[in-house]
């Protein structure tokens, strides 16, 4: 074994390749190494003068690489700062592999050795040509597609001049998150290119603001994009501010890591104007994102500083080259995607044309793309664009010499009638794809109805002009603009989807849209609100797809609730009846599922009343109340008739005290949500626990009829223990003669039959069956001539049957007449029966009488079976007759 030392690569400005005297590494050598063995390369090594040594064969070389950088030395320290070389014919494929390794497009700048550099895989992304052979390599680049007019030829010529860099930080690791973990949707690549091009058009703008001749070269700022099916290539390219070539490696070759930051910075000297903050560079990695659909990626860019470059790579690595052509952008940036072949689909007119739409239909600056049309033109016309060549106008001189005037006249004729003939033509030219303008960035003073009106129909796709809006900025712990729609008419499905994620709602930064896939941008009751939410500083990610703070998002979403029920409260009083017909349910819903704004959504609130012909709010229910109320009295019911006439409104009625009525089946759950209204406690009239406080002299005469009625209240309690908890003396009734109240907690008639309707339940629920079994009061009016009768019996003979049927009758009925369900219906279909005997004097033990004719029709029926029997036998005696006499 050999031993040979050299000192260590000095470090110029030079480039440095394998036959470059300069390069002079410290050699190792160290026998019987694996051949295949993993390559590790913890910094950028140089490998030179190896073809100056003479090893023998199977014998390996150890190149020990010194890393001056400390920040290098101590994220690598665990990683064995070598390599192995094998120089025998085998060792030769390894050193080929390594220097593939380091340099797979050709050069390493000796300065970079200084800078941090990451480890970068072969296999990294879409472009894994480690695996490929070196025939398809060299394929591959003959396929390569002409840029910016430069044949194959001159592209790899250009390729040999450039200058080689590796990506300055861990590539590999922030490449596979971006391809892999980072976006989810690929079609987010031309929302972050895009996005890139509006920041550079922003830059050149607001410099522009302080010297005008930054625009001389260019004054037109718009983004044009291009696709090339023939060779694959999706090109987008700006007029913006350009990059030199200092900015491409520190901007393109530095992953998260934005011009705009220090761009910003600069400005802020110079200008305050509030479009300074109309950029989009804090996401970073957003140009990466390209390689999602592209093996290679060229960038164009002209600075009106710098000379015109072309940057190419394809994840790995990049190279940099001056333009051979000079300045052809005059100034901007052209970013050509050479699209893999799963990813051809955004060559289509039609995908491009929905992608702007989706994301970036509202950037500032005109978007335009190269697309076609076919158009009907005379044939001549179509002709006319194909140059003659010199030849074909001589033979048609000499031709036209020769013929004669009526010739010449029919020729002419032949002409017109050609003329006369339509085909189609192939027209290209740009079009623009933005043509929608984001209003809500606007002054609302600026905008006019029918600007808003548009742009609902535009974002809704709605036929009908919106009900509503609000168009507001609010600032604070976040600061973001927002246009808010309520559409007239709300989707008959929306109850079915409610509680699913609505796409209702569109989060913009800056104008670019990151999403509509939201479940907390607003409240499922409020899910039927329509618009747009656009914010200038709301913290993301870098894949724009995920917030980085929720809590922002909670933030906006309290400020926008609080927005919408301003706006609802402001709608005009013709014009909330129209929303109240359509959304009054959701607004219940708010009551009951949003318990920190129920206070603002109970002002919104309309019932039905006693005494007011249509709907009233509970303000106007409490301007109206008598001056010693201390209740809001409602009863729930299925329909205003049925609530009208029960029993437990009849005092209130006379009294002249107003009742809400409640006939929607969320009414009840609402109000019970609601603890009071601007300091009124609700009652239920239904339920235990009403009292009208109507001085002293009432309250006695009621003690004075407990007192009389005491009996009654007793043998009731024992009659019907089975079917009721208690008996007491009503409050409430005047024309019944009893009725059924519910206790405090338990449920009425209302919502026990809403309990057993609903389809959405187990079949045996316990909570269901507890509140059904309860038993409930019977309150019985002691002015009614039946209880007098009743209580007059009792006193007389309190084991009268008479008084136990009627009593039992009493109470289904008052079953039936306070909104419960009777259960035992054919008892009490027999009961009513006896009352009816009873009544017209018919005894109770006279049965039904029996059918007289069933006997006879049944002696019919057999007499004529057996006449048809008859009938029968003869026929067949007289057949076999027949055939005896043949015989």
């Amino acid at each position: 074994m050999r031993k040979e030392f050299v000192t260590p690569l000095r470090r110029t400005g030079r480039q440095v390749t394998r036959d470059s005297p300069d390069a002079n590494p410290r050699l190792l050598c160290k026998k019987n190494v694996d051949r295949e063995f993993e390559l590790i390369l913890p910094a950028i090594t140089i490998v030179d003068k190896l073809s100056t040594y003479s090893p023998s064969d199977e014998e390996s070389y150890l190149v020990d690489i010194s890393l001056k950088s400390r920040e290098i030395s101590r994220e690598y320290s665990r990683i064995a700062s070598a390599m192995c070389c094998f120089h025998s014919p085998i060792g030769r494929r390894h050193l080929d592999r390594v220097l593939t390794g380091l340099c797979p497009i050709g050069f390493v700048k000796a300065e970079n050795l200084e800078e941090d550099v990451g480890i970068v895989e072969n296999d990294l992304g879409a472009s894994r040509e480690g695996s490929r052979t070196d025939n398809e390599v060299v394929q591959r680049e003959e396929e390569a597609i002409k840029l910016d007019g430069l044949n194959v030829a001159q592209i790899k010529e250009l390729r040999e001049k450039a200058e080689k860099f590796m990506f300055q930080t861990e590539v590999n690791r922030i490449m596979k998150l971006i391809i892999n973990s980072l976006y989810r949707n690929k079609d987010i690549f031309l929302r972050e290119l895009i996005s890139n091009a509006s920041d550079a058009l922003d830059k050149i703008r607001l410099l522009s603001l302080t010297d005008k001749n930054v625009l001389d070269t260019n004054p037109e700022l718009a983004i044009w994009i291009k696709s090339d099916k023939e060779n694959k290539i999706l090109s987008i390219t700006d007029s913006g501010i350009g990059m030199t070539k200092n900015e491409l490696i520190n901007n393109l070759g530095t992953i998260a890591k934005s011009g705009t930051a220090e761009f910003l910075s600069k400005m802020q000297d110079t200008s305050n104007n509030q479009d300074l903050n109309d950029m989009i560079g804090q996401f970073g990695v957003g140009f990466y994102s390209a390689f999602l659909v592209s093996h290679t990626v060229v960038v164009t860019s002209k600075h009106n500083d710098d000379k015109q470059y072309i940057w190419e790579s394809d994840s790995n690595s990049y190279s940099i080259v001056e333009h051979p052509k000079g300045d052809t952008l005059k100034r901007g940036t052209r970013v050509s995607l050479h699209l893999k072949d799963e990813a051809l689909d955004f060559l289509e007119e039609d995908t491009i044309k929905n992608l702007v739409k989706k994301y970036s239909q509202f950037i500032n600056f005109p978007i335009y793309l190269w697309s076609s049309k076919v158009v009907q033109v005379d044939e001549d016309d179509v002709d006319e664009n194909v140059p003659a060549s010199k030849e074909d106008e001589s033979k048609k001189e000499e031709s036209e010499d020769k013929v004669d005037e009526e010739e010449d006249a029919k020729v002419e004729d032949a002409e017109e009638e050609k003329k006369t003939k339509k085909v189609d033509k192939t027209i290209w030219d740009w079009e623009l794809l933005n043509d929608s303008k984001p209003i809500w960035t606007l002054k609302p003073s600026d905008v006019e109805d029918k600007d808003y009106n548009d742009f609902y129909k535009a974002l809704t796709k709605d036929t009908q002009d919106p009900l509503a809006k609000i168009h507001f900025v609010a600032e604070g712990e976040v600061t973001f603009k927002s246009l808010l729609f309520i559409p007239k008419v709300q989707p008959s499905d929306s109850f079915n989807r409610y509680g699913t994620k609505a796409d209702n709602i569109k989060l913009y930064v800056r104008r670019v849209f990151i999403t509509d896939k939201f479940t907390d941008m607003m409240p499922n009751y409020l899910s039927f609100i329509r618009g747009i939410v656009d914010s200038d500083d709301l913290p993301l990610n870098v894949s724009r797809e995920n917030l980085q703070q929720h809590k922002l998002i909670k933030v906006i979403k309290k400020k926008l609730i609080r927005k919408v029920l301003d706006m609802i409260k402001k709608i005009p009083k013709d014009d909330y009846e129209k929303f109240w017909k359509e959304y009054s349910t959701n607004i219940k819903l708010g009551v009951i599922e949003d318990a920190q704004n129920r206070a603002r959504l109970s002002k919104l609130l309309l019932f039905q009343s006693s005494i007011q012909k249509g709907a009233t709010s509970l303000s106007e229910y409490v301007s109206r109340m008598k001056p010693n109320q201390q209740y809001i009295y409602y009863i729930a019911g299925s329909s205003e008739e049925e609530v009208k006439k029960s029993p437990f409104v009849e005092r209130l009625d006379k009294k002249g005290y107003e009742v809400l009525y409640l006939t929607e089946a969320v009414d009840e759950y609402a109000i019970s949500a609601l603890p009071e209204f601007d300091g009124k406690k609700f009652q239920n009239v239904a339920k235990e626990g009403f009292s009208l406080d109507e001085g002293k002299k009432a309250k006695e005469r009621m003690e004075q009829l407990k007192t009389t009625f005491e009996p009654l209240v007793k043998w009731l309690n024992d009659i019907l223990k089975d079917q009721i908890s208690k008996a007491q003396v009503s409050e409430r009734l005047t024309d019944s003669p009893c009725a059924l109240v519910a206790s405090m907690f338990g449920w009425t008639g209302n919502m026990e039959r809403l309990a057993i309707s609903n389809a959405h339940q187990k079949t045996d629920d316990p909570q269901k069956n507890y509140y059904l079994n309860q038993k409930k009061t019977l309150e019985i009016n002691p002015r009614h001539p039946l209880i007098r009768e009743l209580l007059h019996r009792v006193e007389v003979d309190s084991t009268d049957q008479t008084a136990k049927d009627i009593a039992l009758m009493m109470f289904r009925t008052a079953t039936l007449r306070s909104g419960y369900m009777l259960r035992e219906t054919a008892s009490f279909a027999d009961s009513v029966e006896q009352l009816m005997r009873k009544t017209l004097g018919i005894s109770l033990d006279e049965v039904p009488e029996e059918e007289e004719l069933q006997e006879e029709e049944s002696g019919s029926m057999e007499k004529q079976e057996s006449e048809k029997v008859v009938d029968i036998d003869v026929n067949e005696d007289e057949q076999d007759e027949e055939k005896h006499d043949e015989l």
